[in-house]
Formats: C-alpha cells, sequence, structure tokens
C-alpha cells in the first residue's frame, strides 16, 4: 500500500507518454496520406507540439492551488475525449484535425507537469528518497520513447492512423483511470484571498528570478535544448550524409543513447542519493552532451561514434535525475507548480530556433566549423552550473521569506500545511 501512489504515478506515466510516442508517429502519416504535404503536415504536428511549455507555464498556479491530482486527471481526459472524435464521426477534415490536436496539445501539458509534480510527494509516501522516485521516472520515460515509438510504428502499419488515435485515447483513458484511483492530491497552497491568479504567477517568476542556482540550472537548459535540437535535426543528418552512411547509423546511435540511459537511470533510483553531487554532474553532463558533438567533429568512424552515444546515454540517465532532485529541494513545495513549470517553459524556447541554428551555422562556416562552435558552446553551457550551484546542501529556499511571499515553511514532502496570516 505505501508503494501504491508512486507506482500510479509511474504507470500513468508510462500510458500517457506512450500516447504521446504514438500521436508523434501516428500524425504525420496520417496527414501525410491524406495530403502528400510536408508542409501541411509540419503545421499540423506544430499545433500539438507549440502549446506544450506555454500551456504547462499558465497551468503554475493551477497546479499549486487546485492540485497535480486534478489537473493530470483533467488534461488526460480531455486528450482522449478529443481522440476518440474519429471513432464516433468518421475521418475528420483536416481542419478538423489539426483544431484536435491543438486541443490536445494544450491539455497535455499541464497534464504532463502534473505527473511531474506528483513524483516527489509519491516517493514520500512510498517511505522513498527523492532521488529514487525522480529515477525511476526518468526510466519510465526513457522506455516510453524507445518502446513506445517502435510500438508507434507496428500500430501505425497494422490499424492505420485513424485506429491508432483510436489505441492514444484508450492509454490516456487508462492514465486517468490510475490517477483517479491510487494517487493522492498532496496539500496545496490555499494562499491569500486577495491573491489573483496573475499575482501567483508573478510570484513563480520572482522566485525564479531570485534564485542565482536555479536561474544557472534553466539557462543551462535554454542553451542546451538549443543545440540539441540543431543537432538533431539538422548536423546529424548532415554528418551522416557527408560520410556516405544512411539512415542506419543514425537510428542506431539515437537507439544506443536510449537503451543506456534506461539502464543508467534505473542505476540512479538505486544507488544515485549516495553519489557526490557535483562529481555525478560533472561526469554525467560531460559525457551526454558536448562528446556527442565533438566526436562527429573529429571524423571518427560509425563505431567510436556509436561508441561515444553509449557513454552519453549513460551520462544522461544519471545527471537528469538529479537535477530534478535538485529542483524538488530549492523550490518549496507549495511554489513547485509554478516554478517547475516556468523552468521548463523556459527550457522548451530554444527548441523551436534549434533547426535555424544549424541551418545558419552550416551557410557560415561548413559542417566542422558548425560542430565545434556547438560543441564548444555546449562545453561551456554545461560547465557554469558546477560552480553556481552547492551541490553538497540542499540550499535553504531563503528567496520566499525575502520576497515577502506569505508562506509558512513547507517540507520537501509537502507534509506540513501552509498557514494563511
Amino acid at each position: 500500500m505505501r508503494w501504491r501512489g508512486l507506482s500510479g504515478v509511474l504507470s500513468s506515466q508510462a500510458c500517457t507518454l506512450s500516447a504521446n510516442r504514438l500521436l508523434t508517429v501516428a500524425v504525420p502519416w496520417l496527414v501525410l496520406d491524406r495530403t502528400g504535404s510536408a508542409a501541411q503536415t509540419g503545421l499540423v504536428v506544430a499545433c500539438q507540439v507549440l502549446p506544450y511549455a506555454f500551456t504547462q507555464w499558465l497551468a503554475g498556479p493551477l497546479l499549486d492551488r487546485i492540485g497535480p491530482r486534478r489537473i493530470s486527471a483533467a488534461g488526460d481526459v480531455i486528450s482522449a475525449s478529443v481522440l476518440v472524435i474519429p471513432a464516433l464521426f468518421g475521418t475528420p477534415p483536416l481542419w478538423l484535425l489539426t483544431l484536435m490536436l491543438l486541443v490536445v496539445g494544450c491539455a497535455d501539458g499541464p497534464a504532463s507537469a502534473a505527473k511531474r509534480l506528483l513524483v516527489p510527494f509519491a516517493a514520500a509516501d512510498a517511505g522513498q528518497s527523492t532521488a529514487r522516485g525522480v529515477g525511476l521516472a526518468t526510466a519510465v520515460e526513457r522506455t516510453a520513447t524507445a518502446v513506445g515509438t517502435a510500438m508507434a510504428g507496428w500500430l501505425v502499419a497494422t490499424l492505420g492512423g485513424d485506429r491508432a488515435l483510436w489505441v492514444a485515447a484508450t492509454m490516456l483513458g487508462v492514465a486517468t483511470l490510475i490517477v483517479t484511483l491510487t494517487v493522492t492530491d498532496p496539500l496545496r497552497d490555499r494562499g491569500r484571498d486577495d491573491q489573483s491568479y496573475f499575482d501567483r504567477l508573478r510570484t513563480g517568476t520572482t522566485f525564479l528570478r531570485a534564485h542565482p542556482p536555479l536561474r544557472a540550472i534553466t539557462t543551462m537548459f535554454v542553451v542546451t535544448n538549443l543545440l540539441d535540437q540543431a543537432l538533431m535535426a539538422v548536423l546529424l543528418p548532415v554528418w551522416a550524409r557527408a560520410g556516405g552512411h544512411d539512415a542506419t547509423v543514425v537510428g542506431l546511435a539515437l537507439s544506443t543513447v536510449g537503451l543506456a540511459s534506461i539502464a543508467s537511470a534505473l542505476a540512479s533510483a538505486g544507488f544515485g542519493a549516495r553519489l557526490p553531487r557535483r562529481a555525478t554532474y560533472l561526469i554525467g553532463v560531460l559525457s551526454s552532451g558536448p562528446t556527442r558533438i565533438i566526436v562527429l567533429a573529429l571524423g571518427l568512424p560509425p563505431e567510436a561514434v556509436i561508441a561515444v552515444y553509449a557513454l552519453a546515454g549513460i551520462g544522461s540517465g544519471l545527471f537528469n535525475p538529479l537535477l530534478e532532485t535538485l529542483q524538488v529541494e530549492l523550490i518549496p513545495a507549495a511554489l513547485r507548480g509554478r516554478v517547475q513549470t516556468l523552468i521548463n517553459a523556459w527550457a522548451w524556447a530554444g527548441i523551436p530556433l534549434g533547426g535555424l541554428l544549424g541551418a545558419a551555422l552550416l551557410n557560415f562556416g561548413g559542417l566542422t566549423t558548425a560542430l565545434w562552435v556547438c560543441g564548444l558552446a555546449y562545453l561551456a553551457a554545461v560547465v557554469r552550473p558546477a560552480w553556481r550551484v552547492d551541490w553538497s546542501i540542499p540550499v535553504d529556499p531563503l528567496p520566499v521569506r525575502e520576497l515577502k511571499i506569505k508562506l509558512a515553511p513547507v517540507q520537501a514532502d509537502g507534509r506540513v500545511p501552509v498557514r494563511r496570516r
């Protein structure tokens, strides 16, 4: 029974993430099959992806006040209800499909953020550390990415794009049922009676602005996501083509990263809390970030690239749970919805520009120059937080008191209620 909540959150995440991976395969296939237009396919897919981080940020005050359990269930119900439209009314026209996916993207952002917020509370209820809960959640995410995408391809090939949407809706319905039956909402921030929605939204922004360690981590997320997207969308395919390699090499390198990160995330859940934090961060982030780009710039053979990407996967599974745990420790429980969704929104901000950056660097200096510029920029971005954060002792969130936000002290597990003054 102690593990009921944590098992429920992890199972719900597995269902939701698998449904999302199914949509990433089914929707482009469905639109291409319908229209044959790559431009229209990109537009429809963008309507689902673009609202994701923005609606997370807007939902931050609601997550703190209403509770993540309710937001998670509501978001998954909305997405499932929209995706069953083809089953009820037949294949929708393109405009309706675009509108459907826009609604799904708006609902999925807050629901995903809610499940993320539930992990440390559920881990505390199970008598486990935050690091263990986050490590297990990371392993679930990586497994859904690796297995869910392969399953999505098989479902689309077997059932077709329309029926694959039904499967995604079913998975979201199961996720809603699991959260409703197994998860208990943490104590919520009732706040002050005179605080409006926008006052609460500004509270999260003010807290992040006044917290240098969190600002350093956020800046790192923005820069590295921008460079990752440049690598994935432009530089890696161009490297493969320039070297006479086919798409198999790219697919094998990326799948190696995914599988290795699953294993290391599970290891992090097992004993990650006992590892020295600064050293773990540096080893993980250096092996998983700039090395993936620099190995391409050095012109090494595909076998060496795949080996480096395997090490990158191991590093990724180590440092990502550590950063998630650090955010839980640095942000008071009553503010996590607002602050963590704001950090995630900033982290996503550079992704749409990554492809443009990669293309611009290629046009400016060629492939080798572009790879070296991205690799060195990645190195500078990940090293900075190592000396901006006190990794040894969880930092007391003093900015809450300095900003005169009227919240009582709240422990990391959220079990101390927030009192009104």
